[in-house]
């Protein structure tokens, strides 16, 4: 592509997600109440959202040998540990991940 459509091409992109991410505010400015399907989704997705994104990423991970399961159940577990403990998203995630990546990159080599 050329440097051009790269720009249009990003531009287009920055102007759907700006639309997608406001569209919400300007559809339920206040003035109004949100349909009752709107709110059981706001309340519902959330959850099913990280249910998902758990199986995800666990769908690789295999038995056969304690390196290649450990790594991810111990990640899993600091995250949950961290969550109930803080109560902040963010800290569970990254806890996680830095242990999950120091046990795959460093001890389980």
């Amino acid at each position: 592509m050329r440097d051009l459509q790269t720009a249009i091409l990003i531009g287009v992109v920055a102007l759907v997600t700006l639309l997608l991410r406001f569209l919400p505010f300007l559809v339920f400015n206040g003035k109004r109440e949100a349909p009752r399907y709107i709110l059981f989704l706001g309340d519902k997705l959330p959850y099913a959202i990280m249910g998902m994104l758990i199986i995800y990423c666990l769908r690789n991970v295999t038995f056969t040998a304690a390196a290649n399961w450990l790594p991810a159940a111990l990640g899993v577990l600091i995250v949950a540990a961290l969550h109930i403990w803080r109560r902040n998203t963010l800290l569970s995630i990254l806890g996680g991940t830095v242990v999950y990546m120091v046990l795959v990159q460093a001890v389980f080599v």
